[in-house]
């Protein structure tokens, strides 16, 4: 691994943290901006909504593999050149898809998109590790989330009101001119900062840690407790677009502007962690912020059950009220479920959270593409995954 340590010499040229929040917006932006539209897209190339809901499965595979490779890759070539490379593979994603008229364009778009994105997420981290000590490297790093969560905020309402006012292909166009300005900053401002280049890649090296961590008893339940709660957000934007379409005849900009109450949820429980989690500990931490999306779930499944959902704004609220509350318990549990995880093996931090990354970003996928089965089943069946989730969760992270 590349030395992390304040006497890098490219720090003293290292730009503002502004710069490299516009990296790190870069894929969550690409991924968010088009859930509100996928009625439509499917409308638009004649397809069923299990087809156009390939487009979001594979940006999470794909996102998944993505964040396993890049930081091998870029300590083996250098963080700039790994930059540069993947931010143009997402330009080319972009630009295929503003010009896409078949679903085999769109989903090859969304393949590249998440390919090249994901450097900017990753290596934008990586950087601030390379540059400055872990407490002032922390505290940078926590720009770079809150971005990350900003542009998972903003998106679906920015895409639901481009999508109604110019069409679907204009969100593509929107992700190209941010891609644009990534690597241009990328060419212009921002030093290589790797010390050290590995001679080459020991994918035997690499293979072993995530071995040792799979066998890891706690690593595996507190990552698995955490993928759980994000499986029912997962579910959730996997099946809410088309509820909103089809039995609420609302617009992919109504999707856009209730989606928003419910990543700010998630916000503030990332806050709300952060002030309490050193007083109230780990562990109540993830019994709190379980309890509280086991209570969303069930409002939401008693909720369908008495009134079900119309065009009202009640139906609304009804059902994104208790996702943002839902998410608010996710971002009270999350942050505790990977340190617990993360402390729990001696592997390497870097691979650890990869790991972890890697397999909500999988079960994620494999969810999202269910989604649309589950919705068929009927829409009560959405709040009663969500339950089964948290009750895993719970039993997960409750055993010792």
């Amino acid at each position: 691994m590349t030395p992390t340590t304040q006497q890098n010499p490219a720090s003293a040229h290292l730009p503002g943290i502004a710069w490299f929040t516009v990296m790190s917006m870069v894929s969550p932006v690409a991924l968010n901006i088009l859930m509100p539209a996928l009625p439509d897209i499917a409308a638009d190339l004649n397809v069923s909504t299990d087809e156009v809901q390939l487009s979001l499965t594979l940006y999470l595979l794909t996102l998944a593999f993505g964040q396993l490779i890049c930081g091998p890759l870029a300590d083996r070539f250098g963080r700039k050149p790994v930059l540069l490379c993947g931010i143009a593979l997402h330009f080319a994603g972009c630009l295929l898809g503003a010009f896409a008229d078949d679903l085999q364009s769109l989903l090859l778009a969304r393949v590249l998109q998440a390919a090249g994105g994901c450097t900017g997420m990753v290596l934008a981290r990586t950087i601030m590790l390379d540059c400055y000590s872990r407490s002032q490297a922390a505290g940078k790093i926590g720009y770079i989330t809150l971005s990350i969560a900003l542009a998972q905020a903003i998106a679906p309402t920015l895409g639901g009101q481009l999508n109604l006012l110019f069409g679907w292909q204009v969100l593509f166009h929107f992700s190209l001119l941010l891609s644009s300005l990534s690597w241009l900053i990328v060419l212009l401002i921002v030093p290589e900062t790797a010390i050290k280049l590995t001679t080459r890649i020991r994918l035997s090296t690499v293979l072993q840690r995530y071995q040792q961590l799979v066998c890891n008893r706690n690593y595996i339940r507190y990552s698995a407790s955490a993928t759980l709660i994000a499986c029912g957000f997962y579910l959730f934007i996997g099946t809410a677009p088309y509820i909103v379409a089809s039995q609420m005849q609302g617009t992919s900009a109504d999707f856009g502007n209730w989606f928003l109450i419910v990543a700010l949820g998630f916000m503030a429980g990332s806050y709300t962690a952060a002030r309490l989690s050193a007083n109230l500990g780990i562990a109540r931490m993830i019994f709190l912020g379980n309890a509280v999306s086991g209570c969303a779930a069930l409002s939401l499944f008693a909720g369908l059950l008495i009134t079900g959902l119309s065009t009202t704004t009640l139906s609304y609220l009804l059902l994104f009220l208790p996702m943002a509350f839902y998410t608010y318990g996710r971002g009270l549990s999350q942050p505790n479920n990977q340190s617990a995880a993360i402390a729990s093996s001696d592997i390497a931090p870097g691979a650890a959270s990869g790991l972890l990354g890697f397999m909500q970003l999988i079960t994620g996928a494999l969810v999202t593409q269910v989604a649309p089965l589950i919705l068929e089943l009927g829409i009560v069946w959405l709040a009663a995954t969500l339950m089964m989730f948290v009750a895993g969760a719970i039993r997960l992270s409750s055993r010792r």
